[in-house]
């Protein structure tokens, strides 16, 4: 991964071998002397200044900092499961952004659908392309059988506002790894990606997208990361039979165990 422009983490929410192995790249990267710039799904834009004071040390209040960076809107849970990669940030001076568009976009999204949103004056200070990227066939194939299989019983129209809000949310992610990548560095950089690892399966979600809206060749790989369970072999092999990432890495179990697939 040493010489990746992009790695992309892929994790099972609250799952401590998992901050670990996130732990473990970003390590390495800086043994290798690279620059890592970690973005995490955890925080969003509209926290983004808070995000800044506290690893720069402006506020050393955690609560405060909770408060300003928008977590308990935007993610909520415990920040103490995360707090690590936070730390290792700050300590090493690394650049943490957020990834995700504020949850109060996302919702206007999953309401109105993409062909609603722009007018939104909201949305127009952040740059929300208008109209809208068209859709990606081969995306809409793998995200909307999975929207299906975990919400049964809902109308059509429903699904499709489901999966609208996961295309919004995608490319909003993909976009802030994109501008990093234009922007460069004077030392060599790679960015670390640490999102669900359904944001990066088959390298659809976020990964194509990067690709798309760089239009020049970058050095992408992505790593699933996945809590073995030893009674379900199956489960691995089904990830390797699929080719869900560039490699999967295997964990220990996280304290809610397995977590099966929907539908399972």
């Amino acid at each position: 991964m040493a010489g990746a422009d992009v790695v992309y983490i892929g994790e099972s929410h609250y799952t401590p071998s998992h901050i670990e192995a996130g732990l473990q790249v970003l390590q390495s990267l800086l043994d290798e002397g690279r620059t890592p710039i970690l973005g995490m799904e955890m925080f969003s834009w509209d926290g983004q200044a808070g995000l800044d004071r506290y690893l720069n040390g402006e506020n050393d209040s955690v609560e405060k900092f909770l408060a300003e960076s928008q977590w308990k809107n935007n993610w909520g849970g415990n920040y103490e499961d995360y707090s690590p990669l936070v730390d290792f940030a700050k300590k090493h001076k690394i650049k943490l952004l957020g990834l995700n568009p504020p949850r109060s976009f996302v919702r206007k999204v999953a309401q109105k659908g993409l062909t609603g949103i722009g007018a939104d004056p909201d949305l127009k200070k952040w740059n929300i392309p208008d109209p809208f990227p068209a859709d990606d066939p081969e995306y809409r194939r793998v995200i909307y059988e999975q929207i299906e299989k975990c919400h049964g019983g809902m109308k059509p129209e429903v699904y499709q506002k489901i999966y609208e809000a996961s295309v919004f949310r995608d490319e909003g992610m993909a976009s802030v790894i994109t501008t990093m990548l234009r922007l460069g560095s004077s030392s060599p950089s790679t960015f670390v990606s640490y999102t669900g690892s359904g944001h990066i399966q088959y390298g659809l979600p976020i990964p194509k997208r990067v690709q798309r809206q760089l239009g020049t060749p970058v050095q992408q790989v992505t790593v699933y990361l996945h809590a073995l369970d030893p009674d379900h072999p199956e489960d691995v092999e089904h990830l390797v039979e699929e080719r869900i990432a560039d490699y999967v890495w295997l964990t220990a179990l996280g304290p809610h165990g397995r977590q099966p697939r929907c539908g399972e």
